[in-house]
C-alpha cells in the first residue's frame, strides 16, 4: 500500500509538472504557419505580454512576418486571443523588444514600448549592401489594448548608408543588417540613469569579413521616455551577434551575445560601468556554452543589490538543454542552476529549446517563454527560484 502511494504522489507530482507549461502560439494556428522569437514583460497591473513573430507563409525569417501577442490575466496560466501588434503588408516586422516604462511621471499607470525592426530583404542580401532594415516603436498606456503611431527612430539607433532610400540614411559607418535583442529591454530602476530606457541589438558593418567579424553587438537607450534616442559604443568583440542585457549595479549593465565567430561556443559577456554607454569588458565566459543561439537575461533589485538571472540552451552541440541561472555578484558565479527543458531520449529534431525570454512574476519565481519541439510552439512555464 505505502508503494502505491508513492507511485500516486509521483504520477502527480510529475502531471502538476507538466501541467503547469502552457502552450502560447503553435504554429500553423490563427493564420500563421510559424511562431518564432518570444520575448516577455510584465505590465504594471500585473499582467503578462507574450510577443511573437507570426510568420504568415513558412518559418523564414524573412517573408510576409507579423509581430503578435497574447495577455495573460492570472500569472500565465492562460492566454486570451491572439492580436496583431505591427503588420508591415507583405515584408517583415520583426525582433519584438517590449520594456515597460514605470517611472514616467506623465503615465502613472506604466507606458508599454514595444521597438522592432522592419525589412525589405533577405538577411544575406540586406548584409551584402542590397537592402534595409529599420527601426520602429508604438506604445500602449492601457497594457495592450490599444496602440499609438509607429515612430521611425532609424536614424538615431541605426547607421544605415542608403541614401538612396533616404537622405538622412547616408552614416558612414554603413551599417547594414540589423536586429533588436530579440527578448526584452529594461529600465534602470537606480543610480544616475534611473529611468533610462536600454534596449540591446546586433549590426554588421561594410562587406560580410571572415569569421563573420562584420557583425557587432551594441545598444540603444532613451533618457527622456522614449522622446530621444542615443546608441551606446559596440562591444569589444567582433561577431557578437542576438544579445540580451540587464542592470546589475546603479550604473553597470551586463550583456550577453552570440558569439557568430563560432568558436568558442560559449557567450560573450560583455560589462558596462557607465550606463551602459561604454565597455570595460568583453569576452567569451566558460561557464556559459551555447550552440550559437539566442540567450536572455534578467535582473531585479534585492537590497542594495541586483540578482541577475540568465537562459539559454546551455549545449555546444544543439538547441537543447535550456537552462536557468542566478547569480548575486554580477554573474561571476551562479549559485542557481535548472534545467527547464531537456530532449527526451531518442528525439531526432535538431531544437528541442531555442530562443527564450523571462520575466519576473514574483520574488520567488520566474516566468520562462521559450521556442520548442524544432520550433512548432512557443510554450510559457513559471519556474521557483531560491
Amino acid at each position: 500500500m505505502k508503494k502505491l502511494f508513492l507511485s500516486l504522489c509521483a504520477i502527480t507530482a510529475s502531471f502538476v509538472l507538466i501541467a503547469q507549461e502552457v502552450t502560447v502560439f503553435k504554429s500553423g494556428e490563427d493564420g500563421y504557419a510559424s511562431y518564432r522569437i518570444p520575448a516577455i514583460v510584465k505590465g504594471k497591473s500585473g499582467d503578462l505580454i507574450a510577443f511573437s513573430e507570426g510568420r504568415v507563409d513558412h518559418a523564414g525569417d524573412f517573408g510576409n512576418v507579423d509581430i503578435v501577442y497574447k495577455v495573460s490575466k492570472d500569472g500565465g496560466k492562460t492566454w486570451g486571443a491572439l492580436q496583431v501588434a505591427v503588420d508591415y503588408d507583405k515584408l517583415q516586422a520583426g525582433n519584438p523588444a517590449p520594456v515597460v516604462d514605470l517611472l514616467d511621471p506623465a503615465y502613472p499607470q506604466g507606458r508599454l514600448f514595444l521597438f522592432y525592426n522592419t525589412g525589405n530583404d533577405h538577411e544575406g542580401d540586406v548584409r551584402k549592401g542590397k537592402g534595409l532594415r529599420e527601426v520602429w516603436y508604438i506604445a500602449s498606456v492601457d497594457g495592450g489594448k490599444t496602440w499609438s503611431e509607429s515612430v521611425n527612430i532609424t536614424t538615431q539607433a541605426h547607421r544605415p548608408k542608403q541614401p538612396q532610400i533616404n537622405p538622412a540614411y547616408n552614416f558612414q559607418e554603413d551599417w547594414r543588417t540589423y536586429a533588436n535583442t530579440p527578448g526584452h529591454g529594461f529600465q534602470f530602476v537606480s543610480g544616475p540613469n534611473k529611468g533610462r530606457i536600454y534596449i540591446a541589438g546586433n549590426h554588421n558593418a561594410g562587406d560580410p569579413q571572415p569569421k563573420n567579424k562584420d557583425w557587432n553587438a551594441h545598444a540603444y537607450y532613451s533618457d527622456d521616455h522614449g522622446k530621444t534616442f542615443k546608441l551606446s559604443e559596440k562591444v569589444p568583440y567582433p561577431g557578437t551577434n542576438e544579445s540580451l542585457a540587464a542592470q546589475i549595479g546603479d550604473n553597470s549593465v551586463y550583456m550577453t551575445s552570440r558569439n557568430q565567430q563560432l568558436t568558442p561556443k560559449q557567450r560573450v559577456i560583455s560589462v558596462s560601468h557607465d550606463g551602459g554607454q561604454t565597455w570595460v569588458s568583453s569576452a567569451p565566459d566558460a561557464n556559459l556554452p551555447d550552440p550559437i543561439n539566442q540567450g536572455a537575461v534578467l535582473s531585479w533589485k534585492k537590497g542594495k543589490k541586483f540578482v541577475l538571472a540568465h537562459i539559454n540552451a546551455a549545449d555546444q552541440n544543439k538547441r537543447d538543454n535550456l537552462t536557468l541561472r542566478l547569480s548575486k555578484d554580477q554573474g561571476k558565479t551562479w549559485y542557481f542552476n535548472k534545467v527547464i527543458a531537456k530532449s527526451p531520449e531518442g528525439y531526432k529534431g535538431g531544437a528541442w529549446s531555442a530562443y527564450s525570454d523571462i520575466v519576473l512574476l514574483k520574488k520567488n519565481s520566474i516566468g520562462v517563454l521559450y521556442e520548442k519541439d524544432g520550433y512548432n510552439e512557443i510554450v510559457f512555464v513559471p519556474i521557483a527560484i531560491k
